[in-house]
């Protein structure tokens, strides 16, 4: 929260921890250094809460498992007797408190933010971990944003990629879908580059690819059929690979068409008469009237 203590004790506080305090309408009052007892009430309740909640410490698989069991144990805690109104507990206490609390209001996005250089692998780094950017930002500068839970990345004013936070040392996260323009000039790395290893595509699309690989120049045609979804979506093209499996017709050419299909627009039936005008008379047949004509054309003459 500090990032800077001077000889006069005047504090240069973090960028982010500022904005925190803005959003909240609060002013930050720091402690002297070394200077314990000025918060010491603070951490004899930060140390309850610690050996009531985390001692022994508990194991999760991920935080939302960990935050579902601390508010078990803080209903737990809460249904205890206050400390001071011993005859009533923590719970009703605070719903009188509660009553005097203003509303919290918007939720402050929370983050630390870093400017990071994408790598021509189009990586980006977060402690020891690697996350992968579109193949368009390779070289470029961006900003890295670490939550609790999940990594952004932000270029201008545009998130360009999100992945889940991980936990581990010196691993790198690929999503495919990043490097799509590169399969365009390099199918072969369809079967053997690192982003596509173990790639969990719909069962439909699996098939498909199943399918296509098994042939001389497979690779290619997938590559294709994927570059499709940049123009009409995956929800699109898996569509037509169901399609395709129902009807046995797993050549590209086939699933085009079905693509076709399904993206150009519905033409009402000639069938809807009742979009165009109704006849009230029926004409009836008078050739009489042409002669109208002729005696017309004599008195313009």
């Amino acid at each position: 929260m500090v990032t800077y203590v001077s000889r006069s004790k005047d504090r240069v506080f973090h960028p982010r921890f500022l904005a925190l305090m803005n959003h909240y309408v609060m002013e930050p009052v720091a402690c002297t250094p070394a200077a314990g007892w000025e918060k010491g009430q603070i951490e004899n309740q930060v140390g309850f809460l610690r050996g009531q909640l985390f001692a022994p410490k508990p194991a999760f698989d991920d935080l939302d498992a960990l935050n579902g069991w601390l508010r078990l144990r803080c209903e737990e805690l809460a249904n205890r007797a206050h400390p001071e109104q011993s005859d009533r507990k923590i719970s009703d206490v605070f719903a009188d408190e509660c009553a005097e609390l203003r509303p919290l209001g918007r939720a402050f996005d929370g983050y630390v933010e870093k400017a990071a250089r994408v790598r021509s692998t189009c990586l980006v780094q977060y402690a020891t971990n690697r996350y992968s950017v579109p193949s368009r930002f390779a070289g470029e500068l961006v900003s890295l944003r670490a939550y609790a839970d999940r990594i952004v990345v932000v270029s201008g004013q545009n998130v360009i990629a999100e992945h889940k936070r991980r936990f581990t040392r010196n691993a790198s996260y690929f999503e495919p879908w990043h490097y799509l323009p590169l399969l365009d000039r390099k199918p072969g790395a369809l079967r053997d580059g690192a982003p596509f290893v173990g790639w969990q595509l719909p069962e439909a699309m699996h098939r498909v690819r199943a399918h296509y690989m098994a042939g001389k120049g497979g690779d290619r045609e997938f590559v294709d059929l994927l570059l499709l979804a940049q123009d009409h979506g995956i929800e699109v093209v898996e569509i037509a690979c169901e399609l395709a499996v129902e009807q046995n017709t797993l050549r590209l050419p086939a699933i085009i068409n079905l693509i076709n299909q399904l993206v150009e627009p519905v033409i009402a039936p000639w069938g809807e008469s009742h979009a165009y005008p109704q006849l009230t008379l029926r004409p009836e047949a008078d050739c009489k009237r042409y002669e109208t004509l002729c005696v017309a054309g004599e008195a313009v003459a």
